[in-house]
């Protein structure tokens, strides 16, 4: 059989991402009392890290010790792929020796070969055009204070990135309508657009008027990793794109905000958001660890009694 694989949010269905939410509530429940579960005993994750993290590897290698199994981190100075060796060669080798395998790397296509040629479930812990482990915790996080997020209105500020697409494709899955609003040349690539319905997609010119009744706000930084060089010319483009009071006015009065992290307090977000009552960016944060849980045991053992 082939092994299931989290590449992109839309390699799960309705129904997987629902036991999903309901099976990482659980287990944040379990971990909250201290309770040892441990099914993945004697199970290996092999982590490999071809960009920088802390939430990624703190969150996988914590949550694979959590389970019982034992995370391997390796980034690409620690293996030959610093020196050339082609991706379908590491991934013959490694999904021989270890039981699942996450990457963090740069191109799409990389974890896509590396895929296609893996014996064990391979998870996308973020590439340049998707982070579906970001918006699993996201989403959680948004049922967990407000509850289901079918019919309610998310919006995006910013960039069209990874998280961007990602909320993209979740909110096709999930069926909740998503307001993206970018800086002029930062729009949404049409071959990622045109699949979606207005009733799941509205682009606005006007942060003002995304985040109007939106019941979640949510942003990133400016400046992703791998454009450092372009930080100043974003930083300009982007100056009226900071989510600020005024912008979390318009929305609903009980609507959220979150950041995937690390924030740059009085660019992309007001510290008075980031740092206020309607912000639930810990909560996020911390969940990336308890989402990440219940997705690693469900590709190695399947469903599992919700009890």
């Amino acid at each position: 059989m082939k092994p299931k694989h989290f590449l992109q949010f839309k390699d799960l269905e309705h129904s997987e991402f629902e036991y999903l939410f309901q099976r990482s509530k659980l287990l944040k429940a379990r971990h909250a009392k201290r309770e040892l579960y441990q099914p993945l005993r004697g199970r290996t994750l092999a982590m490999l890290f071809e960009k920088n993290s802390t939430r990624t590897r703190v969150s996988f290698e914590a949550g694979m010790n959590q389970l019982g199994g034992y995370a391997l981190y390796l980034n690409s100075r620690d293996t030959q792929l610093g020196r050339g060796e082609p991706i379908e060669d590491v991934a013959e080798v490694i999904s021989r020796m270890v039981d699942i395998v996450m990457i963090r790397t740069f191109e799409q296509e990389i974890i896509e070969r590396f895929a296609s040629h893996s014996r064990v479930p391979v998870i996308n812990g973020l590439t340049d055009e998707y982070h579906p482990c970001q918006i699993l915790a996201d989403i959680f996080t948004y049922i967990e204070h407000r509850g289901s997020i079918k019919g309610k209105t998310v919006a995006w500020i910013g960039d069209s990135n990874n998280v961007c697409n990602t909320w993209m494709q979740a909110a096709k899955i999930l069926d909740f309508n998503l307001h993206v609003s970018t800086p002029p040349g930062y729009e949404v690539e049409p071959e990622r657009g045109e699949s979606f319905e207005s009733m799941h997609l509205e682009c606005f010119a006007d942060p003002h008027d995304a985040a109007k009744d939106a019941d979640l706000l949510t942003t990133d930084v400016w400046t992703s990793m791998g454009y450092e060089d372009e930080a100043d010319e974003r930083n300009q483009d982007f100056a009226d794109f900071r989510v600020d009071r005024e912008m979390m006015k318009l929305a609903k009065k009980d609507a959220l905000f979150m950041h995937c992290l690390p924030v740059h307090r009085g660019q992309e977000v007001e510290a008075e958001v980031i740092d206020g009552p309607q912000s639930v960016v810990w909560d996020e944060a911390e969940n990336r660890l308890h989402t990440q849980k219940a997705l690693m045991e469900y590709l190695l053992l399947g469903r599992i009694n919700n009890s």
